[in-house]
């Protein structure tokens, strides 16, 4: 999208982007949200997905394993120099992103259909757990280098160990000799450069051998470290000096192991900055409550219910209300003509259309109904406000016609343009026909433009307009106060008399002001005034039916929706009753046999007659499968020889109709009361009692009545 840096102020751009650059993590971060711009379609609907299902983390128990982190971009400019070595922080913060890699890369891909774009980031990268592996070698859960790290070490530290454990018993021990003598201070014993030495009275120094490392400012005391600790402290420091060595040896291998996986690292920073960012807008859309509206690919922009995010988070700072807007733009509605008193909501309902196009184009979510649709423009254009240049010395009106003169060549069909107080800073009757002239160029061009005036002429041409649209910032003539709700299809009054009373102004000042005013401006921003109330009254009697017929279809649909069910219940009930009265009858047959048996039948001929019952059964459950088999085969290849002779859908057609009117026939013939039926696919026999016009049925079961369609019966 082309859009300039001025515009981008003037939609108050920079300031919604500073809301949301305190949520980024990274400094870095918070510097890449306040440079966002739109981007093309393709990578705006990519973004726009991936912060909804991070939006949509916050809302379930699926919390995005996701924190705080220090980014490497230093550690990965220099580790590939040879023989570099990076130090201890750098190693844990290289460990750190790469475990934060690793348990995304285990979350995401676990709630694919959840996290779906976000998962295919993850997926792409090549987690390398080696370097966690290779860095957890080395360093210990504080981040100091272990004795592990190498067998060299190891022996180092031991033997530092020893070292001062021996230098601490001699110590003592000398201490506790020249205790007895009074050969030491009072304080007894100090600390010179990190060495503990004895206070000795410098009287008896020459009688305490050790090594002089210092005296007292008044030369009574002089600090002697003894002579057994002295071999040992100086091995101390040599063992010290090797360690440092030693240390430097191991961090500039694994520094040197650590660079041969630098493309990864470099793909993990530009990856967690990434997620940065998508957290960062998320965390914002979930204050502000936006939502990814439906995204067009042909031209219709549908606000419902649209909030200026900015305002919304001031007045709901302040405890104050915040109005909505409800309007749509279209390849056949492109153009919409706000007219109204000024502080009415003019210009915010058109700042709000701006930087929500600004938001969406950027790949950050809005706050408006989910029902809104969006498309992407190629450019905004932009003239709101007063933009007197004084370094120019150019009047506002000037300045203004300056820059309509850009958006005059600019502008094109992909263009929306947003103009405030639309021809004014002129003559009105000159300034009004040049706006009139602008209006229709625009129109020409097929431009979609969102424009605010107070001119009469101009809400007059668009009325004329095919495929532009007056709309009003409805105001309540009684109280006199705005009610910051846009009213498209009519155009609005200025209120300029009714203002002006209720500001104080005199009586006889309006009144003289109204005689100066031609007659017929004065009647027609009356019927604009009686026109707006009258539709104010209109829509709310319309929302009152409106809601009405809802709650009508609401209780039309459930009682549909019960219907069915005890359709579906009776249904059951009649195939458990075929059900349970055939095994009754076949329970009876088998009571008959044991009646039998038990006066005197012979087995053989019990048995014999109750094998006879079972093959009547197996040949009733075989004969209908293999007719219902053979039924199939035949009309197959009826069908496959009707193909090759006719035209499959032409046939079809006609069978199904030459089918209909013969069961109809059939039917008109055996369809009376008193005659007995079934349910197609049913075995349960009822006979008919009632037969109503609509061809509704009632049939009686004997123990219980169903009424059904006369289509569904067959006769026995």
């Amino acid at each position: 999208m082309h859009i300039t840096k001025d515009q981008l102020e003037e939609l108050e751009f920079p300031e919604l982007l500073a809301e949301i650059s305190p949520f980024a993590f990274s400094p870095k971060t918070a510097q890449k949200i306040e440079e966002l711009r739109p981007i093309s379609l393709e990578e705006a609907e990519i973004a726009l997905n991936k912060v909804s299902e991070f939006v949509s983390s916050f809302e379930s128990d699926n919390a995005i394993p996701f924190s705080e982190y220090e980014d490497i971009e230093a550690e990965l400019k220099v580790m590939a120099i040879e023989n570099y070595r990076l130090d201890n922080a750098s190693f844990i913060k290289i460990k750190s992103l790469t475990e934060q890699i690793g348990k995304l890369q285990k979350f995401l891909p676990t709630y694919g259909q959840l996290f779906l774009n976000l998962s295919n980031d993850v997926k792409k990268l090549d987690f390398r757990k080696e370097i966690v592996v290779k860095i957890d070698a080395v360093f210990n859960r504080f981040g100091e280098v272990k004795s592990e790290a190498s067998p060299e070490l190891r022996i180092l530290r031991t033997e530092i160990s020893h070292a001062r454990k021996t230098i601490q018993e001699n110590f003592n021990r000398a201490l506790t000799a020249l205790s007895s003598t009074d050969f030491l201070e009072d304080i007894r014993e100090s600390i010179i450069e990190d060495i503990r030495v004895l206070a000795v009275k410098s009287g008896y120094k020459k009688r305490v051998p050790g090594r002089i490392l210092g005296v007292s400012k008044t030369g009574s005391i002089t600090y002697i470290q003894p002579e057994s600790v002295v071999k040992h402290h100086f091995k101390l420091r040599e063992n010290l000096e090797e360690e440092k060595k030693e240390v430097d040896k191991i961090l500039r291998r694994l520094t040197a192991e650590i660079a041969e996986f630098q493309p990864e690292l470099s793909d993990y920073q530009t990856y967690i900055f990434d997620l940065d960012l998508t957290r960062a807008k998320a965390k914002f859309a979930k204050k502000i409550g936006g939502i990814l509206p439906k995204i067009n690919h042909h031209k219709t922009l549908r606000y419902v219910n649209a909030y200026h995010p900015l305002l919304l988070l001031r007045n709901r700072a302040e405890n104050k209300e915040i109005y909505p807007q409800t309007f749509t733009l279209t390849e056949h509605n492109r153009i919409l003509c706000i007219s109204g008193p000024n502080a009415g909501g003019k210009s915010i309902t058109l700042k709000t259309a701006g930087l929500l196009q600004l938001m969406i184009q950027s790949g950050i979510l809005v706050p408006v109904h989910p029902k809104s649709e969006m498309f992407f423009f190629d450019r905004i254009m932009t003239d709101i406000g007063d933009n007197q240049s004084i370094e120019n010395h150019l009047s506002t009106y000037s300045s203004r016609l300056k820059k309509m003169s850009h958006i005059i060549r600019e502008a094109d069909e992909n263009t929306l343009l947003l103009i405030d107080e639309f021809g004014t800073g002129s003559d009105p009757e000159l300034g009004g026909a040049l706006a009139e002239s602008f209006l229709e160029h625009f129109y020409k061009k097929k431009s979609f433009a969102i424009i605010t005036t107070h001119y009469t002429n101009i809400k007059l041409v668009v009325e004329q307009l095919p495929n532009a649209q007056n709309a009003a910032m409805l105001f309540d003539e009684k109280t006199l106060e705005p009610l910051y709700k846009l009213e498209v299809g009519q155009a609005g009054s200025s209120f300029t008399f009714e203002v002006a009373q209720k500001n104080k102004i005199p009586n006889f000042i309006i009144n003289s002001a109204k005689k100066k005013v031609e007659h017929d401006i004065v009647n027609l921003d009356k019927t604009i005034v009686k026109l707006q109330q009258e539709k104010f009254e209109v829509e709310k009697l319309k929302s009152n039916l409106t809601e009405q017929k809802e709650s009508t279809q609401n209780k039309k649909e459930n009682l549909e929706k019960l219907n069915e069910q005890l359709q579906q219940k009776l249904f059951n009930f009649q195939k458990l009753y075929e059900e349970e009265h055939r095994k009754l009858q076949f329970g009876g047959k088998i009571e008959g046999f044991i009646d039998a048996y038990v006066k005197g039948k012979s087995r053989k001929d019990v048995v014999k007659d109750f094998v006879k019952i079972l093959e009547q059964e197996k040949f009733r459950k075989l004969g209908s499968d293999k007719d219902e088999s053979k039924k199939m085969q035949i009309v197959k290849r009826k069908i496959t020889q009707q193909l090759k002779k006719e035209n499959v859908q032409e046939k079809i057609a006609e069978t199904h109709e030459k089918l209909e009117d013969k069961r109809v026939k059939e039917r008109a013939v055996w369809l009376k009361i008193g005659q007995r039926v079934r349910i197609a696919g049913s075995t349960s026999v009822g006979t008919i009692e009632k037969i109503e016009k609509n061809q509704k049925v009632t049939v009686n079961y004997g123990t219980f009545k169903t009424q059904i369609s006369a289509d569904e019966l067959e006769r026995i």
